[in-house]
């Protein structure tokens, strides 16, 4: 059966810069008040990013054919063409013609310090897709981070359609009532975040972990390379992460591949914890490369390392 997998978030462009010094060296810790510094930088490198592409691209190097509700602004063209090349549907993309695609600016020093500025652009906007169509029965969504209200919109959607969702607030975190927080989780097929990112789920609303999985189908609770948790009902299980026969190059976009590998297992008819394996392995990809979609794979290569680390 082939799915109707939505992918709820954001597209963003990622524009990331080197500077050939440091930070500290040019700023007066005395006179931080009143803060105005300027850095030339070497170069600029532009990449396809967002919650919604990152885990659509994942999703399409695992062969599936998901749809991302989102918007992007009047600047699309390069990312469209991207999607294209990939195989991933613009369908469920609402184009803002007077805003710029979301974009993160980062600026990264030689001892790794980070200076960003991110503009929402775009993502200020609803995307609106109209899920009146979507069959219960060959469909699930992830509402990742993006427009709020789009987070809102389409969890009480999938919920009333009998949708299977997953529930992944991340960055957004922030900005959430803590009881439309609360209200939103409810019903989620499985709620995953950073350990972090679940700390602040149960301080913001008041449950305590076993709370949140009662109140849901599962908790996974992502640690990097310490690997994952998936709790249920019947217990916690804790999956590793796969080891890399080189050092990570960036980790930026691997929580996205995570998730991309787990729902192509959920929807492969995988339980939970086979499915949080596949996750880790793809995660396992994503951090060997600079860039959240710059990683690729292949079946064989994607099985053998699946096998090294769970068939043993």
């Amino acid at each position: 059966m082939a799915w109707n997998i939505f992918v709820c978030g954001s597209m963003a462009y990622d524009r990331i810069m080197d500077f050939p010094g440091r930070f500290a060296d040019h700023i007066m810790p005395d006179k931080i008040h009143m803060l105005n510094v300027s850095f030339t930088v070497n170069d600029m490198i532009e990449r396809p990013g967002g919650t919604a592409g990152n885990i659509a691209y994942a999703l399409a190097l695992l062969g599936e054919k998901p749809t991302i509700l989102a918007t992007i602004g009047h600047d699309y063209q390069r990312y469209f063409s991207w999607l294209a090349q990939h195989g991933i549907s613009t369908e469920g993309i609402k184009v803002i013609d007077d805003q710029f695609t979301a974009c993160a600016h980062i600026t990264t020093d030689l001892a790794n310090n980070q200076i960003t500025s991110f503009n929402p652009g775009a993502m200020k906007r609803r995307s609106d897709y109209d899920l009146a169509r979507a069959r219960p029965e060959e469909s699930v969504m992830v509402i990742g981070a993006g427009n709020v209200d789009d987070m809102t919109a389409y969890r009480d959607a999938a919920h009333s359609r009998g949708i299977d969702f997953i529930f992944d607030p991340s960055q957004s975190l922030p900005i959430w009532p803590a009881a439309e927080l609360a209200r939103c989780l409810e019903g989620a097929r499985v709620l995953i975040g950073n350990d972090y990112e679940l700390e602040m789920i149960m301080n913001r609303t008041g449950l305590s972990k076993s709370q949140l999985v009662d109140r849901t189908g599962a908790v996974i609770t992502t640690k990097g390379e310490q690997g994952s948790d998936v709790a249920t009902r019947d217990g916690e299980v804790h999956v590793p992460a796969v080891a890399l026969p080189e050092p990570p190059v960036d980790p930026t976009g691997a929580g996205d591949a995570y998730r991309g590998g787990l729902i192509k297992g959920l929807v492969g008819g995988d339980g939970l914890v086979e499915s949080a394996r596949l996750g880790a392995v793809c995660a396992s990809f994503a951090v060997q490369s600079q860039g959240t979609q710059s990683y690729t794979f292949d079946e064989r290569q994607l099985q053998a390392r699946y096998a090294e680390t769970f068939s043993r």
